[in-house]
């Protein structure tokens, strides 16, 4: 249905693809969000607009996917299933369509245990593969009952694997489900080590997958200490936390290792996803330096 999103076109074309993320506000005051969007608008095939991340309450990323069109920067709409039911799930992706947005990606979401409401209620009503399966149900012009729709959506679905998750087998299990539900291309967790990425690449590629790998900004040495504690399926090796640690501007250290990463991937992967995490000004940077 409808026209290929330029993502999409893209990825098909064999283009290298790069996508970045961008958070939206606390609150309506929209204005630094899309100053960041503009920032990277030149840079990037399409933009992520995140879910209440990490169950923190944020402006809903539909507005700001709508928002994004408006500055003629593709949005891809993330979805989390922590925080609707399987009604509002279908009448948002649908509600997405309508007005315009073609990229969605499909997400579990943090608990709400890790966020700023800590006591709200956690819906997860459906899992990621089950919104998978809904979006593509949706773009078949049904809906979850197998009812027939007045008008279907086609949006390009897209979701998420850790190519360094331990262990690694029940993901692989997952990754397969989730293209087995109508998952075209994937965005992964935060990537470091390139030989286990290439890897996974390889075997992802045989399945039709197409797969953009993750890129985190590390910002400080602290900063990749707390990855290593707290953020399960990421792993920052030692080598790279002694070089934060080493150099005298440890955010600049980081933008030269993102861009060397970026390099690398340009090598073998279809595209990179940069999580710039609140440095969205240094996605730019990153991407000319490589």
């Amino acid at each position: 249905m409808g026209d290929k999103s330029r993502l999409e076109e893209a990825l098909e074309r064999g283009d290298f693809v790069i996508t970045a993320e961008i958070c939206p506000p606390r609150g309506t005051d929209t204005r630094g969000f899309l100053e960041k969007a503009r920032l990277i608008r030149d840079r990037v095939v399409a933009a992520n607009v995140t879910d209440n991340q990490r169950a923190v309450m944020r402006l809903s990323s539909l507005a700001c996917s709508v928002l994004l069109l408006r500055e003629g920067i593709e949005p891809v709409f993330q979805m989390t299933c922590r925080d609707r039911n399987r009604l509002a799930i279908q009448s948002d992706i649908m509600g997405a369509w309508t007005l315009g947005v073609r990229n969605i990606l499909a997400l579990t979401g943090d608990h709400v245990s890790h966020g700023d409401h800590r006591e709200a209620k956690a819906v997860f009503d459906l899992d990621s593969v089950q919104l998978v399966h809904t979006i593509d149900l949706l773009n078949h012009g049904k809906n979850l009952k197998g009812r027939e729709l007045r008008g279907g959506t086609g949006f390009y679905i897209g979701a998420v694997v850790a190519p360094e998750a331990e262990p690694f087998g029940p993901e692989w299990i997952k990754f397969e489900k989730k293209i087995d539900a109508g998952a075209r291309f994937f965005q992964t967790q935060a990537v470091f080590d390139m030989d286990r990425f290439k890897a996974f690449f390889d075997d992802a590629e045989r399945l039709g997958a197409k797969i953009l790998a993750g890129i985190l900004l590390l910002k400080s040495a602290r900063m990749a200490h707390f990855l290593n504690n707290n953020v399960p399926g990421v792993n920052v090796p030692q080598d790279l936390i002694e070089e934060l640690e080493g150099s005298t501007d440890e955010l600049e250290k980081g933008i030269e290792i993102a861009s060397r990463q970026l390099r690398e991937l340009k090598g073998f992967c279809h595209g990179a996803h940069i999580m710039a995490i609140g440095q969205e000004e240094s996605v730019p940077r990153i991407v000319d330096l490589a």
